[in-house]
């Protein structure tokens, strides 16, 4: 069992970590273009780049974070984020801003949510279900609050300024994550369970559909976070709101995925992981299409941000738990480690793809894209659901006629 503190903890840190690192650059991204006179293809691929080393770096994180734990991993992604915010604020070249760039990519894979929900698999087992859906309740409400509070810090102190005390606030998450517990939960093995393969026991050709699956699901969820996290403003700006009202509807992303993760926290413990998958993929392209209306209607700009809020957030979810039911928890970090390394390469050409369709085609562009894509998740996930549900649930101990917990 996982105890309260260690959520609590995790849940605090993965509040400012998101806000501080990843939605950086959605959040000064503009300024950060005008301050230093260049273009928004380089300000925007500095966050590529992150991206890029998050992807080259994930295996051999989830192995580290298997064989020693989140505690000291964490902590070190905290001091690392915290440089590399210093960096950021102190960049007048592009080798520096690069740099610093570089070094939150490392910090961003070793301290946002796959660190954590590896932590969490390694002291809790297949119990860190619930645990992994009670962190991302305050994560989700990182874009709410960072976003207005950017917005306010550059105003007082210019972008720098508000880079430099976002430092200062990844540095002081470094003690909740020395606070997370060393030990790691040990389970007698299962004889039907390979270590390194669906939980369900079946032939390598299960194996391979099933990380194949996981795989495109979550390098196109997260290609659409990287784009909505550093162009939602932007686009919302384009269909004509004003900027304080684009960033006022954005903020309600935030509301959307913490909303949903609340729901799901409260009664989805009956919902099976694989459907709540699809749950989550569903949610998707009714708010792309809404999207589409955003310019004319107030409320449909509104349905945009809350609907791709929920969907993401409830995907964010199904990321961590989706595989405590397909793949051995003992090895979780490593096994994710490598399916999640083509999401975060693929994602680092996000935000320059988003800036140059927005360039080219305009905001319509950019939400045609993302419908395209959210259907490709929303097949993926139909498919994984088929296949898997009935005997993923057996090895996990749930019954696969009513979905409840043996």
């Amino acid at each position: 069992m996982i105890e309260r503190r260690t959520v609590i903890c995790l849940g605090l840190f993965q509040f400012v970590a998101w806000g501080t690192t990843y939605y950086l650059v959605g959040g000064f991204g503009e300024l950060m273009a005008a301050d230093l006179g260049w273009s928004r293809d380089i300000v925007y691929g500095g966050f590529a780049l992150a991206l890029l080393v998050m992807g080259l770096i994930s295996p051999l994180c989830g192995r580290l974070i298997d064989r020693h734990g989140g505690r000291g991993m964490m902590a070190a992604g905290s001091v690392l984020a915290a440089l590399g915010c210093l960096g950021l604020a102190a960049s007048h070249s592009l080798p520096v801003y690069f740099t610093a760039w570089l070094v939150l990519g490392v910090a961003m894979r070793l301290t946002l949510y796959d660190a954590a929900f590896a932590a969490l698999a390694r002291i809790g087992g297949a119990e860190a279900r619930r645990a992994m859906a009670q962190i991302t309740l305050p994560g989700g409400l990182s874009s709410t609050a960072f976003w207005p509070l950017g917005t306010a810090l550059a105003d007082s102190f210019g972008w720098r300024g508000a880079v430099f005390v976002y430092a200062g606030l990844m540095l002081a998450t470094a003690p909740l994550a020395l606070a997370l517990p060393v030990a790691r939960r040990r389970d007698r093995p299962v004889p039907s369970a390979a270590s390194s393969g669906p939980r369900a026991g079946g032939p390598g050709s299960n194996l391979l559909f099933a990380g194949v699956l996981y795989a495109l699901i979550t390098t196109v969820m997260n290609f659409l976070n990287a784009g909505m996290s550093s162009q939602m403003i932007a686009i919302l700006v384009g269909l004509g709101l004003a900027q304080t009202s684009a960033v006022w509807v954005a903020t309600l992303r935030g509301i959307g995925q913490s909303g949903a993760r609340l729901v799901e926290i409260m009664f989805g413990t009956r919902l099976h992981p694989l459907a709540l998958n699809l749950l989550a993929c569903s949610l998707l392209p009714l708010a792309f299409v809404a999207g589409f209306a955003g310019g004319i209607s107030l409320t449909a700009a509104m349905l945009f941000a809350l609907g791709y809020g929920a969907g993401n957030g409830l995907a964010t979810i199904t990321r961590g738990t989706v595989p405590l039911v397909l793949f051995d928890h003992q090895a979780y970090g490593t096994v994710t480690g490598r399916l999640l390394a083509p999401s975060f390469m693929v994602s680092a050409g996000a935000p320059v793809i988003y800036a140059r369709v927005i360039a080219g085609w305009g905001q319509e562009g950019a939400l045609a894209l993302s419908l395209v894509l959210a259907v490709i998740t929303l097949a993926a996930a139909f498919l994984l659901r088929q296949r898997f549900t009935a005997t993923a649930a057996t090895s996990c101990g749930i019954s696969s006629r009513n979905g409840t917990a043996r």
